[in-house]
Parts: C-alpha cells; structure tokens; sequence
C-alpha cells in the first residue's frame, strides 16, 4: 500500500472521531467529494495483514451504527469485497486474519434484523398479480379471462410472502455462514441503485470467484488465486444474479455477462432449481438487447414492456370457447360423414313413394314392396338408425339406376 493511500485513511479515520453529532448529516454528504478514498479503502480490505484493517472496519461499522443513510451506503458499497475476503479466508483456513472482517458482517447482520424498538424485524414481499398492471405486463394484453367463482373470489387478493424473524448470530459457523451472508447480500441488492461502479465491479468478481474456484471453469478464466472450492447454497446464488442483472444494465456489461455465465455454471454443477431459473431468464430477456455501455446516468434495469394490442385474447381459453369448439367439431363430423355417403356420382332422379294420383300407398303396401325390396337387393338390417337406412337406400338406388334394372318398391308408376 503506497504511504498516500495509507495517509488519505488515516486522515479519514481521525476525523470521524472528532465529529459532534450535529454535523453527522453534512459529513456524509462531503464523502462525495473524496475521490481518492473509496480506491485507499478497497487496498486495505484485500490487504488482509495490514495494520489499518482493523480500525478501518470500527469506522464503516460506526458508519452504519450511526443510522445516517448516506453512511449506511458508504459502509455497504464495500460488502462484496469484505464478503469475499472473508471466504478467501475462510476457505484458507486462516481465521484469525478474518477476525475483524467477520465482526463487522455480524455487526450489520444483527442491527438489520431489528427495528429502531429493538424488536426481530419480520419482511414481506408482495406477490404481484396479473390482472394488476406491472412494469413487466399490461392486464388488458392478457386477453379476455372467464369471470369464474374462483376467479371473482381471488379479484384483488395479493398474496404476501413473509421473511423472519431471524436469530441473532454472535459468530459464523458453518450452519450459519451463509445464512448470515445471503441475508446481507439482501440487504445489498435493496441499494443498488445507490451503488458505485466500482461496487457493481467488486460484486462481479465476487461472482465469479466463488462460483469457479476449484473447479476447471477456473483454469478457463485464468484465475490464479485460491483453488479451494467453496460451498455456495441456492438463495446466495439467487441474491447474487440480482446484482449481477443490475449491474449488466448499467455499464458493467462485460464482466456481468462473465459472472453471470459463472453463476449458471455451478448452478449447474449443484443442480439448483432457483438459481437456474432466475440466471437463464435474465440471460434470455437480454439476448439482443442493447445494453447501456455507460456508467453514468440514472440507475435503471431494462425491460420489454408487453404492447398493448391484445396478442392472445383471441386464443384465450374460456368455458364458452371450449363448447364452441366442442359443437363445432361434432357439425364437422355429421358434414364429413354426409358428404361420404351422399356424394353423386351422377344426376339421381327424384323418387316417389306416392301414387300416380298423389295419394299417399297405404301401409300393407308399403309394407309389401318393401318386402319385394329386401329380396331383390339383399336381407334386412336390425338396429340401424334411420338416417342411416336413407343414405344406404340412396346408394342402392344410385347402384340400381347405373345398372339399368328398377328397384323394386322405389318406382314411380
């Protein structure tokens, strides 16, 4: 560490120390100003046997302890890269060079998970619901929905999903290591848009490290650091794409789509369900989108609006379509069996079954020549329908006229 960094931390350090409380507020507005310190404060934190390690990690602690928002962010930007010095050492085997990093971890842990009256904070996220408009959708391009019982009953709900309260922890182990860190990474991921490039940076390398270490994956990146492998669960991977799809979205285009492509590795490698999810559909909604390639500006993630021309209400499925389509089919059935059976092969005469008179044969005839009929042209059928005997009576009739003999019975006198 070269002594002008040493000298812009310790300048730093001193005059905290001597700030009254009424000046707190215009303090952490003037760490803006101070370009050179952020670059001094990420040496000291990778440097894990340096002198200034422990009392810069009281100060960012003090920072956040002091309830000041613009403080607490100053001391959050820092997280990914206290994270992963923290397993680095972890996965070395060497705790006590982490001894100061994993109090200030578990300092933040344990004020996040209470409120101001010291009571367990419990959080709650909001399911959203379709037929409320979103960022992401439009309810009127969803298409017509059938107003069912059930539907009606659930018009309105949102269903609440509830995280905590959660224990307090006064040291990692390995139960609870990353317990401790996913909740942090949450805690991270609610002030992104507050962050730094340099953070947004950090949070990508950290990615990547912990998703390849010890694996081939990490001979392809040509990392030559730690080649242990470090047990990683579904929720931290989860909480690590959320960084990493803000951070694509903003300038770190480049080394997002890295960490991004390492996360889905490991997830792979683990078989996690949630990761998997989550990477591969931030990586489909940002194949062919134009990803910003600056850093400054307003913070902001892409999305694809739904178009508000409906693109499925003519295809939604609805009670009244289904026995549309139920009766169209059983028409369509009934039209091909006629026009099987029924199709002229020639012009058919039309046929009487009424005297020369126009009176109608009385029934022992009829009964009669139907008779003669079945003798001539072949024996009677039982249990047929008699849509069924018209269309055979019809076909023996044509087959009689191209043979040039009378049907018996179906003659016109």
């Amino acid at each position: 560490m070269l002594a002008m960094d040493q000298g812009v931390v310790e300048e730093w350090l001193s005059e905290f120390k001597t700030l009254p409380e009424t000046a707190i507020s215009s303090y952490a507005s003037s760490l803006k100003e101070k370009g050179s310190l952020v670059p001094a404060l990420y040496k000291v934190i990778r440097e894990n046997y340096s002198d200034l390690l422990e009392p810069v990690c009281h100060q960012l602690f003090e920072f956040y302890r002091s309830g000041e928002p613009r403080l607490q962010r100053f001391t959050l930007q820092f997280l990914p890269e206290l994270v992963w010095s923290y397993l680095s050492v972890s996965a070395g085997r060497d705790p006590h060079c982490s001894g100061c990093i994993e109090a200030l971890l578990l300092g933040i842990y344990n004020l996040e998970i209470v409120d101001k009256d010291g009571q367990s904070r419990v959080l709650s996220f909001t399911v959203p619901s379709l037929s409320k408009p979103s960022v992401y959708h439009e309810p009127s391009a969803i298409g017509s929905m059938a107003l069912t019982e059930g539907a009606l009953a659930n018009h309105g709900l949102s269903r609440v999903v509830y995280s905590g309260p959660h224990l307090q922890r006064e040291t990692f182990t390995a139960q609870n290591r990353f317990e401790v860190l996913t909740f942090l990474l949450l805690c991270y991921n609610a002030a992104l848009s507050y962050m730094t490039s340099s953070s947004l940076q950090s949070l990508c390398r950290l990615s990547s490290r912990v998703s390849i270490c010890g694996y081939p994956r990490q001979q392809v990146r040509r990392y030559k650091g730690i080649n242990s492998r470090m047990m990683v669960t579904s929720e931290f991977l989860v909480q690590l794409i959320t960084g990493i799809h803000f951070a694509l979205c903003n300038g770190e285009s480049e080394l997002g789509s890295k960490a991004l492509d390492d996360v889905l590795y490991r997830a792979q490698l683990e078989l996690y369900p949630e990761a998997l999810l989550v990477g591969n559909a931030i990586k489909s909604s940002l194949c062919g989108a134009a990803l910003k390639s600056n850093k400054e500006g307003t913070r902001s993630i892409q999305v694809e609006i739904t178009p508000t021309s409906s693109r499925i209400s003519r295809n939604a499925v609805t009670s009244l379509s289904i026995r549309g389509h139920r009766w169209k089919r059983h028409e369509s059935q009934e039209n091909s069996v006629d026009s099987l059976d029924s199709t002229p092969v020639g012009p058919i005469p039309s046929i009487s079954v009424t005297g020369v008179s126009g009176e109608r044969v009385a029934n022992g005839e009829a009964l009669r020549s139907r008779t003669e009929g079945e003798t001539l042209g072949g024996t009677p059928e039982v249990g047929v329908d008699p849509r069924g005997q018209e269309v055979r009576r019809q076909k023996s009739v044509r087959r009689h006229l191209e043979d040039g003999t009378p049907s018996a019975g179906r003659v016109q006198f």
